[in-house]
């Protein structure tokens, strides 16, 4: 039975402060019949494909609302409206952020003070009532923000980073209050630490906020590279249109030096286009009529006048900004651990709290130092850092890769790829160019070579294989016009069979001819075989006619891939439909030394299978290369699709990276990218583990006072966001 159809939405989220918060809306949206949700902290967005008729987008925002926080649909406002939206949030909680400061620098003197003189520790500097007055506002109105927080949480059934910094707080000052109204001043307060401690969380999240706005700095530069108008023509005239009200057929023009403003193809005129947008690659690329072109590419020295083929979300580049997003918006399987820490942190953290009270109070018999201390642990314990460890990474990662021409569909993926250890890639297109010609016209005796390609060309005629576009091609340049065939029928993976003038005709491998009772002269073939070309036999009326041979030559940068490929020990494997002897020949020039010939279309998944199997005792990965067409089922059976070409949409739904560049060193780049990313992940984990592991029994035991800790949890995540931003210094291979 086939699955209801199901829509996608993407819901901007307000008021998230760390993963446990996205952890608890994700949960949430979870529960509803037919959604499936992703939220990802770092980006504040919720990524959600649901059931039409089972839920909407007004339940999925409603939901998100019962659990304390704001939504909205993020196609309902313009990325530059969203920009100024954070921008206006960013502005008013710098704001909050300076009163908080200057309120709390009195605060901290008189600490700063204390410490520095034995003679003093025991008395106030500034008045307890100025100090109550000094505080009040950093607690209850710049602090409000935790209250909420923290009630949301709790009445969702969870908790999170504001649970524990108004505990902590309120548990200083409701201490300090006390001390103050009681006149106990022998006894210690504690405004400067609640005070000090929502100042420095604020900090943090500034601090956080800025970095943040930069690990998307990759996506918004795509967004940005959107022409905004185009110039169509109408009725004779030349008119200036918004870009969002072209249709597929509109003609346009595009002049020397401008942006082109949809996907389309020209009609007339000569130029270079630079499409390092898409491709990475800084070269032009010659354009001449009946070639395509896209958004956003450049055009060099001449007006073009094209026709529009893809507009508005079905351009080229509205397909990789969707792609980066939804990359961005993923989790990696290495997430789960942390998600599953986090979704029980803050219970944890209270309980140790709650014991370290009790065992301060109980056994040494010292309320205020109990007090201090169980504030310390609540502080030191926020699990911001934790949350940002690995979106933040992927967030840079995959917009590294996107300006790079890589794109790469999830998260998943993206791991994945780390570990491949062999690499299996399709021949033709991907290790050579693509564009076999015809080397070698061979007739039998007494048949001419315009007779032999004739045919040929005639049973090639409805054929859609490289070697058909070879012979037609050379048919052309010959000047000979193939009469059209009849009774024509497709031998998978063999050849063709049909009647050229009323003649029954063969055409196919050597193989295929032989098969058929005709012979052919092995002496003829042995050569070209072992020169790696393919062999084109052709028979008329039961009477082999000659050999066409046709050679696809191997890309220039494919023997250098291979190298890169094996130093960073990644074994390729070529998959070929050609003989053996042909294979063996195009292996040994690309440095291959493993490969498996005669390899079926169909038979392609098969082989992947097979290479799984052979990988998983070793716990490695097998990653297949091809054009993501004709090998979409092997893409697909891979561990890691990686799909080699301009972006075809059934390469976008079956690989899982694509690549724009029709070459195997972006392989290799994707590879590195992915151990880059992954080894960010990996720190950054360990950045936010480190100061929870060492800060947690620090505090309990007495050794970290509530001030250092909030400092400590503020320097966590902005490590983790910083330490994420190296990764925007990777770059692909440089080659000639």
């Amino acid at each position: 039975m086939n699955a209801p159809p199901r829509d996608t939405l993407d819901l901007q989220i307000e008021g998230m402060t760390c993963s446990a918060c996205a952890a608890r809306i994700e949960k949430q949206l979870n529960k509803l019949p037919g959604v499936e949700a992703a939220v990802n902290f770092a980006a504040e967005k919720a990524y959600v494909r649901f059931t039409p008729g089972q839920s909407d987008a007004a339940q999925l925002i409603a939901t998100i609302e019962r659990t304390g926080f704001q939504a909205h649909s993020s196609s309902d406002v313009t990325p530059a409206e969203e920009r100024r939206r954070k921008l206006a949030a960013y502005q008013a909680e710098l704001r909050r952020f300076w009163i908080a400061l200057t309120l709390t620098l009195p605060l901290i003197a008189q600490m700063a003070w204390m410490f520095g003189s034995s003679e003093a520790s025991h008395a106030d500097v500034l008045p307890r009532w100025l100090q109550l007055v000094l505080a009040t506002p950093v607690q209850f109105w710049i602090g409000w923000r935790f209250y909420t927080g923290a009630w949301n949480a709790i009445r969702g059934g969870g908790g999170n980073m504001d649970v524990l910094v108004a505990l902590g707080t309120s548990m200083a000052y409701l201490y300090s209050i006390v001390m103050t109204l009681a006149g106990l001043h022998h006894q210690h307060v504690y405004f400067e630490a609640s005070a000090t401690v929502i100042t420095l969380v604020l900090l943090g999240k500034i601090l956080e906020a800025r970095a943040k706005a930069r690990t998307s700095a990759a996506l918004e530069s795509l967004i940005r590279l959107q022409p905004q108008t185009a110039r169509i023509e109408r009725d004779g005239q030349l008119v200036e249109v918004d870009v969002k009200t072209m249709i597929p057929g509109d003609v346009f023009i595009v002049r020397p030096g401008e942006s082109v403003p949809v996907d389309g193809e020209i009609l007339e005129g000569l130029s270079t286009l630079n499409e390092a947008m898409l491709t990475g690659e800084s070269m032009p690329v010659g354009k001449r009529p009946g070639d395509n072109l896209f958004a956003a590419t450049v055009n060099g020295e001449a007006l073009l006048r094209c026709r529009a083929t893809g507009v508005g979300s079905h351009t080229l580049l509205a397909g990789i900004i969707r792609m980066v997003e939804q990359a961005q918006g993923s989790k990696a399987p290495v997430q789960r651990l942390a998600d599953k820490i986090a979704a029980v942190f803050v219970p944890v953290v209270s309980v140790i709290a709650a014991l370290t009270f009790a065992a301060w109070w109980g056994l040494a018999g010292d309320f205020t130092q109990a007090m201090v201390n169980a504030v310390a642990v609540l502080v030191i314990a926020c699990p911001c850092a934790l949350g940002l460890a690995t979106p933040t990474a992927i967030m840079v990662g995959t917009g590294q890769g996107a300006n790079a021409g890589i794109l790469v569909k999830d998260a998943e993926a993206l791991e994945l790829a780390e570990n491949i250890s062999l690499l299996a890639v399709d021949k033709t297109g991907t290790l050579t160019e693509g564009k076999p010609v015809v080397t070698d016209l061979l007739p039998f005796d007494g048949v001419l070579v315009e007779e032999l390609l004739q045919v040929a060309a005639a049973l090639e005629q409805g054929a859609s294989h490289p070697l058909a576009a070879a012979i037609l091609a050379r048919a052309g340049e010959s000047g000979i016009l193939p009469p059209a065939p009849s009774n024509l029928l497709a031998v998978p993976g063999r050849g063709l069979r049909g009647e050229v003038a009323g003649v029954a005709c063969l055409l196919g491998s050597p193989a295929f001819l032989e098969e058929e009772g005709l012979s052919l002269d092995a002496a003829a073939l042995l050569p070209l075989q072992q020169a790696g070309k393919s062999i084109v036999a052709v028979a008329r009326a039961g009477k082999a006619l000659g050999i066409i041979a046709v050679s696809d030559q191997l890309r220039s940068s494919s023997r250098k891939a291979v190298a890169r490929l094996n130093a960073m020990g990644v074994e390729v494997v070529m998959l070929t439909g050609d003989n053996a002897q042909t294979a063996a020949a195009i292996a040994r020039e690309a440095g291959i030394a493993r490969y498996q010939s005669e390899v079926l279309p169909g038979d392609k998944a098969q082989a992947i299978a097979a290479l799984k199997i052979e990988s998983a005792r070793s716990g490695k990965r097998v990653g297949m290369a091809g054009d993501g067409i004709n090998d979409a089922p092997a893409l697909a059976a891979a561990d890691v699709g990686f799909a080699m070409g301009a972006g075809s949409d059934v390469a976008l739904e079956t690989a899982g990276v694509t690549l724009m560049k029709n070459d195997l060193n972006s392989v290799a780049d994707a590879i590195d990218l992915s151990r880059a990313t992954l080894a960010k992940i990996r720190q950054n984990l360990f950045f936010a583990f480190i100061y929870n592991v060492l800060g947690i029994p620090l505090a309990a035991l007495g050794m970290l006072n509530p001030v250092i800790a909030g400092a400590a949890m503020a320097l966590s995540s902005v490590s983790v966001v910083s330490n994420s931003l190296l990764l925007r210094r990777w770059k692909p291979s440089r080659r000639e």
